[in-house]
């Protein structure tokens, strides 16, 4: 369809491939690193070998979840931003089905290429860290695993996701009609009851579930390190549950941080906005939350690992295997800010499509451009907050649950409390304000730049 590859195509696709390019990249360099530890502790026998491939599946199932979150969430909001774009075509005489194939074929497209960069650079990467490694005495000398065939899989997830992605989110917004093209047709994050009462039922079978296998894979591990393959699966199945039923948990803590950030009118309405379309609120929200998760998962799982080995082996040695675990989280941080700060600038644009109208009518009442872009920059700290508050909650749990189940049966002391890394938090609550700053500066000069008049007349 030659009607969605314009300039404005051109401009979403760039966001999509840099998620796309990412995510591959991502998941490449965590198979590639696993490999390297492989390499490293091959010779090894027993329980720490054992932890060690359990690692390795846990690693790769990350990654490759990872990438179908991220590159499923970012396509569908770039797909949900063409809604009129899509009513036009129809009124002007294109089939639903020829324009549905095109999206999904873009999807294909652009997750063939970003994947295939991402592995590439990937590799790259993770070779030219390794050798930096050794060159400084980090990681000993060996004969290393130049490629890992597993590092395909990221790229074949990126595509599938982002192919399946793109189509199932052309399937809602081509439920716009023809006529709709001649008036302000846009993606409303409006959903049948039904199709919400299903998604809440999923949500609480996966998060109850998920639940249940995390404290299964608890007890396994106080015997065996194969729990955290459990725990795993467990953590996986409830963060599931929490993104299917994010349109209810994210608008419900929104709320609650909205009552932080005071009375003002602006303050109030960017409470207000955060609520009213809560997919649109959550899909802004959702990287964010992924990021801050996985970030605090990987620390407070690093460091209740090194505070156990530490209780049983000599602190020099767990030093020497926590090289590469720390560098995997580095990579994992960057990733993650990264991504957020895509997906929230692409949110918080198309939400100011979204709302031209509305903009304009503010302007027109008598808001000044102050007040649009403090609205703004609120709605953007409200969602900032509220992810980075729930992500730390879960990332904790998620960590003392994997540190847990991987080494209580190496640890004498049984059950013991997280150890919390409060230098990663505070550095993560700082990025977190930089991010909700930063993300907000575009959609605020955006929004400051619709005419009262030009806006109101849209129709």
């Amino acid at each position: 369809m030659s009607g969605l590859t314009s300039a404005q195509a051109s401009k979403e696709h760039g966001a999509s491939l840099l998620v796309t390019s990412l995510a591959s990249f991502f998941g490449v360099v965590l198979i590639q690193a696993t490999a390297f530890l492989v390499d490293i502790f091959g010779e090894m026998e027993g329980a720490a070998i054992t932890a060690l491939y359990s690692v390795a599946l846990v690693f790769i199932g990350l990654a490759l979840y990872v990438a179908a979150v991220v590159t499923s969430n970012t396509f569908a909001t770039i797909v949900a931003g063409r809604t009129r774009t899509i009513a036009l075509l129809r009124l002007l005489g294109a089939r639903a089905r020829d324009l549905r194939r095109s999206v999904a074929r873009e999807g294909f497209l652009v997750g063939l290429f970003g994947g295939a960069l991402g592995s590439v650079l990937g590799v790259g990467a993770s070779h030219l860290a390794r050798a930096v490694a050794v060159s400084a005495g980090q990681l000993p000398d060996v004969e290393y695993t130049s490629v890992q065939p597993l590092v395909i899989l990221p790229v074949v997830i990126v595509v599938l996701t982002t192919t399946l992605a793109s189509y199932v989110g052309s399937r809602k917004v081509l439920d716009v009609t023809p006529v709709q093209a001649t008036g302000g047709a846009v993606d409303t994050g409006v959903e049948a009851p039904r199709s919400r009462r299903i998604r809440t039922g999923m949500s609480i079978v996966l998060i109850a579930g998920g639940v249940a296998l995390l404290g299964l894979g608890i007890l396994i591990g106080m015997v065996n390190p194969t729990g955290v393959l459990v725990a795993f699966l467990g953590g996986v199945a409830s963060f599931t549950g929490i993104m299917v039923g994010a349109y209810r948990i994210l608008p419900a803590t929104l709320r609650l941080v909205g009552k932080l950030f005071g009375r003002g009118p602006a303050a109030k309405l960017a409470s207000a906005n955060a609520i009213r379309y809560p997919d649109r609120s959550t899909r802004t929200a959702v990287g964010l939350l992924i990021g801050v998760t996985l970030v605090t998962t990987f620390a407070v799982a690093m460091y209740s690992y090194r505070a156990m080995l530490v209780n049983e082996f000599d602190e020099a040695s767990v030093d020497q295997v926590l090289t590469v675990t720390v560098g995997i989280m580095t990579g994992l941080i960057g990733f993650s800010a990264v991504i957020a700060a895509v997906g929230m600038v692409n949110n918080l644009l198309l939400s100011i499509l979204q709302r031209t109208r509305e903009i304009g009518l503010l302007r027109a009442l008598g808001f000044t451009r102050k007040q649009i872009r403090s609205m703004i920059v609120s709605e953007s700290s409200q969602m900032v907050v509220a992810s980075m508050g729930f992500g730390l909650i879960l990332g904790i749990g998620y960590g003392w649950a994997a540190a847990q189940s991987l080494l209580g049966s190496l640890d004498s002391r049984g059950l013991t409390a997280p150890t919390l890394p409060w230098a990663v938090i505070a550095g993560t609550v700082l990025c977190g304000g930089l991010l909700a700053l930063g993300a907000s500066l575009t959609p605020a000069r955006r929004a400051n730049r619709i005419s009262p008049v030009v806006a109101l007349a849209d129709a």
